[in-house]
This record gives structure tokens, C-alpha cells and sequence, in this order.
């Protein structure tokens, strides 16, 4: 029978046992590479656990770059056009300063003033095309319906048929964007 001694040196061949296990001197170290081929032994590749979770995360990947991709193309667009609005606001002045200058052009007593009106067109013109504003619509030109709106017909021998006879109002665009479609009179032979 064993008696209370060898019950102690068991316990005793125990804690020595299980000391040996903790103590640094045994401790199993492993390298990063190490640890992920141990990590891949043990998670079947065909599991469908890690098949989705690999599925969502390059569907995350891929949503996040059409995200990136997008915002900056939004970004470059509202650069491109951020003067849109103030341009549209600054057409009427534009509409003005030709109005002035029809209706003042063959009166020889406004000489002068038709001089000053028509160089400050052009130096405002000269500023908004800086930024990309163009006119379009002038008589002699095909008529398109992607830069010009049609108001009537007209008759003009000397012009092709189809194209404007008369500019009634007109059309910008801004870096290939139409602000404002030229209102015009199309040639009609016949």
C-alpha cells in the first residue's frame, strides 16, 4: 500500500512535471510563417467558413475602390463645372451688352458709346472663356439640336438648307457642357 511519502512524491514529481512545461526553456517559438502554415494545416481551404468570409471581404476590397473611384470622379466633375452656376447668372449681361450694341450700332450720335460697350464684350467674353465658356449658334452654321433650339423657319437663298438663318438668342457652353442652348431661325429652301 502506498503510503502518505509516496503520495507527496508524485504531487511533488507533479509540480516539477508541470513547472518544466511553464518554464521559458521549453516554450515553443514559431515565426510568423511558421505560425500561418500551421494556421492553413488546420483550417481546411475548402471550407465554406472561409470560402464566404473570403468571398465578402474582396467584395468589401472591390466596393471600396468603386467607392474611391467614384467620389473622385465626382470630385473632378464639380471642379470642372463649379462655375456652372455663376456663368448661367452672368448670360443676361452678355444678352445686354448685344442689345445695346444692335440697337445703338447704326446711329452715328452713340459712335462712341457703341465703341466702349463693344470693347467691353469682348474683354468679358475674353474673361469667361478663360474659364471655359464658348459660344455657340451663328449664322451660317449646320443646325443641331444638341446646341441650338429651334424658334421658326426662315428663307435665305444665300445659305444651305438646315442650317441657321438667323441667331435670336445666343447659346454657351462650359468645357463641352451646354449652359444655354442658341435660339435660332432655320434655313428652310422651297
Amino acid at each position: 500500500m502506498p503510503g502518505k511519502e509516496d503520495k507527496v512524491e508524485i504531487t511533488e514529481q507533479e509540480n516539477e512535471a508541470t513547472q518544466a512545461e511553464e518554464s521559458p526553456e521549453n516554450e515553443i517559438s514559431l515565426s510568423e510563417e511558421e505560425l500561418k502554415a500551421l494556421c492553413r494545416e488546420h483550417v481546411c481551404p475548402e471550407c465554406d467558413v472561409m470560402s464566404e468570409a473570403k468571398d465578402e471581404r474582396l467584395r468589401a476590397l472591390a466596393e471600396t475602390e468603386n467607392i474611391k473611384k467614384r467620389l473622385i470622379r465626382e470630385t473632378e466633375e464639380l471642379k470642372k463645372y463649379a462655375a456652372d452656376s455663376i456663368l448661367s447668372d452672368l448670360l443676361p449681361v452678355l444678352d445686354n451688352l448685344d442689345l445695346a450694341l444692335n440697337h445703338a450700332q447704326n446711329l452715328d450720335a452713340c459712335k462712341d458709346f457703341v465703341t466702349g460697350v463693344d470693347m467691353t464684350r469682348k474683354m468679358f467674353l475674353d474673361t469667361l472663356a478663360k474659364h471655359g465658356l464658348e459660344a455657340v449658334g451663328k449664322a451660317g452654321d449646320e443646325f443641331d439640336p444638341n446646341f441650338h433650339e429651334a424658334m421658326g423657319m426662315a428663307q435665305a437663298s444665300d445659305l444651305p438648307d438646315g442650317s441657321i438663318a438667323q441667331v435670336m438668342q445666343r447659346g454657351y457652353v462650359l468645357k463641352g457642357r451646354v449652359i444655354r442652348p442658341a435660339k435660332v431661325m432655320v434655313n428652310k429652301l422651297g
